[in-house]
């Protein structure tokens, strides 16, 4: 019998929104979260703003201990996912739910902070381990991620960190569907988790000149599809998911929010930065998924964009959206919610398919904040600053990132009779 993967429960924690209700309320509002980094100095640098989480742990009863920053908003958005599905482990076959999480940089940013404390500003060349912290090991372990939720969880399946750059939140979904399709999990908890606002990230971007320098203006910074943009906007935060197998979210009574219709990832194997502005090989990804979810272009009702706000990604995007589409390109809203919320990294794919799933689910399209000029390149409907009314029958997510990657993922209302909507 045909093995159906179904989503039950997402929980977040994302600039300006802790919970699924503020981040809602946040991204209908259409309101930026970037603002003048003060997670460190940032004095110097080229590009000085991000958009910043502010995650308050007594206030979302978490007992986080050492962990790391984006360990703490995994597990603050891992809590709401679960409760959100009203599922629990000890009532199931622990060694049938597993966990699948993505990330780009794992602890970089707590890496860099204890080198700066061991070599007392970089002035010594040994290192003094005495200073480090005692938990320093752990953060050399990109598997952490994954084993830490699951510990949260008390899951005892197939437990993995994915790590494919900026694409990492969606191909971490991507695979806990597969695990799912292939029989060897009937729960999979899944997203990204990502804290990459720190000295040494800041300094890369700013080295190769991707991030927005319009540090006088912050709130209009992001500009994605705008023709004045001037590169993106480092955010930070986690998504997660509960992914189930519908019979058993049925069994259990579970409220099914939307389908995973489909998921491709594939390679441009062209450059490890650039991309091609054809858009071929994201175009073919998003045929493959159409393909698996047996659809037709037209059934596409909304475009989670990957949204970046480089002059690169947007004509990439928009034109491999073009060739996979064909003239319904022109007739399905396409939003980027990084406008918003800055661009999270190895979470963002996961942050933006949350986006895309609440869009099925209330029948609503976040908007593309800040865009006011139209960039003659860019000429699909990006729904400009207004969120938008609009039923989404079925909605793609895309993703593309450093190295070449490209991934896509398809979801769908849920069948009549098949499960409810509802509203975390």
């Amino acid at each position: 019998m045909t093995r159906r993967v179904v989503i039950t429960g997402m929980g977040v924690t994302a600039p300006g929104g802790v919970g699924i209700p503020a981040f809602w309320e946040l991204l209908t509002s259409g309101r930026p979260m970037t603002r003048p980094i003060t997670l460190f100095d940032a004095t110097g640098f080229r590009s000085r703003i991000a958009a910043e989480c502010d995650l308050h742990q007594a206030a979302h009863g978490m007992n986080t201990g050492w962990l790391d920053r984006y360990l703490q908003f995994a597990a603050t958005a891992t809590t709401e996912a679960l409760h959100g599905s009203g599922l629990n482990v000890v009532e199931e076959d622990e060694w049938r739910v597993g966990v699948v999480m993505g990330t780009a940089l794992g602890s970089a940013a707590l890496l860099e902070q204890n080198y700066v404390v061991m070599s007392d500003g970089g002035s010594k060349w040994e290192l003094d381990h005495q200073y480090g912290s005692p938990h320093l090991r752990l953060a050399w372990t990109p598997s952490m991620l994954g084993a830490e939720i699951a510990r949260l969880c008390g899951a005892r399946g197939p437990v993995h960190t994915v790590s494919s750059g900026c694409t990492a939140g969606i191909d971490a979904i991507g695979y806990a569907a597969q695990l799912i399709l292939d029989g060897d999990a009937d729960v999979v908890v899944t997203g990204g988790a990502e804290a990459p606002i720190s000295p040494a990230t800041v300094g890369r971007f700013d080295a190769i000149g991707v991030t927005s320098s319009r540090n006088d203006d912050p709130e209009h910074s992001c500009r994605p599809f705008d023709r004045e943009r001037d590169g993106f906007v480092l955010g930070e935060g986690a998504a997660v998911l509960v992914l189930e197998e519908l019979r058993h979210a049925i069994r259990r009574g579970a409220t099914v929010l939307c389908e995973v219709a489909g998921y491709a990832t594939l390679s441009s194997a062209h450059h490890m930065t650039g991309l091609t502005t054809d858009g071929r090989v994201l175009a073919v990804a998003i045929t493959q998924v159409l393909n698996q979810a047996r659809l037709g272009p037209t059934e596409i009702d909304y475009i989670s964009a990957n949204g970046t706000g480089t002059r690169q990604n947007d004509r990439h995007e928009t034109n491999a959206v073009k060739l996979a589409l064909g003239q319904w390109a022109y007739s399905a809203p396409m939003s980027s919610i990084k406008s918003m919320v800055g661009h999270a990294l190895g979470a963002s794919g996961a942050i933006e398919l949350v986006a895309a799933a609440l869009a099925v689910d209330r029948g609503v399209v976040p908007p593309t904040a800040n865009l006011t000029v139209a960039d003659p390149e860019c000429d699909l409907d990006y729904v400009p600053d207004i969120a938008r009314e609009h039923r989404v029958g079925v909605a793609l997510s895309l993703a593309s990132g450093f190295g070449g990657f490209q991934s896509v993922m398809a979801l769908r209302r849920p069948d009549s009779g098949r499960g409810e909507t509802s509203r975390p």
